[in-house]
């Protein structure tokens, strides 16, 4: 890592600090409470970002993978496989929050509704993308097998999103994304500015883990290639 690239590591680390605390005061001091379900709602705030930053960094291990089957190039590989590890880490904080919502509102912590459900399926997927990364010694070949994976695993996504349209579910449709409304029409303006600050900040720490991630795996890419040309 260049110093000029570790210093702008440093800055989108502390711009990514600097949303998260704005974000939270935001959502739990100015921004009012749900008419209905009172500060329970709150958890809002972490818990749409981190889906939606789940389903950016599955994007990204979709697009390195199909580059890597590709091309073959080792740096779409590292690009995949760090997205991967993170994704995993956005999904299950996803599906945590999603319990901690759900136990006020449902009276459960967990039902088997299709999009939780199908959520859950997609951390499945990518724990076992992890686990078969980890298990295939020849780097060569966990790569390919990475990369497929990654792709099948990918397509759960507009399964998740579509699945409260599809089938009668407890999860609610969006009230944001909608396309016959506008954001304002459905939500308090302070909610809206709560939820816009806190997915800024969820898109700067993701970011900043990712090229922490991704340095990472090029310097484990640096090493194999060094044992690789010592045993010649």
């Amino acid at each position: 890592m260049t110093a000029k690239t570790g210093k702008a590591t440093r800055i989108l680390g502390a711009l990514a600090l600097f949303f998260v605390v704005l974000g939270l005061y935001w959502g739990l001091v100015m921004a009012p409470p749900d008419a209905y379900q009172g500060d329970t709602q709150r958890i809002m705030y972490l818990h749409i970002p981190s889906i939606l930053i789940a389903y950016l960094s599955f994007f990204i291990v979709f697009v390195g993978s199909c580059l890597f089957l590709w091309k073959r190039e080792r740096r779409d590989d590292v690009l995949a496989y760090a997205a991967a590890e993170i994704g995993v880490l956005f999904t299950a904080l996803t599906i945590i929050e999603g319990a901690i919502w759900g136990k006020p509102t449902w009276g459960v912590w967990w039902t088997w509704d299709a999009r939780l459900t199908l959520t859950a399926i997609l951390l499945l997927i990518f724990i076992a993308y992890l686990m078969l990364r980890a298990l295939i010694e020849e780097e060569d070949r966990a790569a390919v097998c990475g990369a497929i994976l990654g792709i099948i695993g990918f397509l759960d996504i507009p399964l998740i999103h579509m699945s409260v349209y599809w089938w009668r579910t407890l999860h609610q449709p969006p009230s944001i994304l909608r396309p016959d409304k506008a954001p304002w029409d459905n939500i308090h303006p302070a909610m809206l500015v709560a939820l816009g600050l806190n997915f800024v900040a969820f898109v700067l720490l993701y970011f900043y883990l990712l090229s922490r991630r991704i340095r990472l795996g090029e310097r484990q890419e640096e090493l194999r290639q060094r044992k690789l040309y010592g045993r010649r």
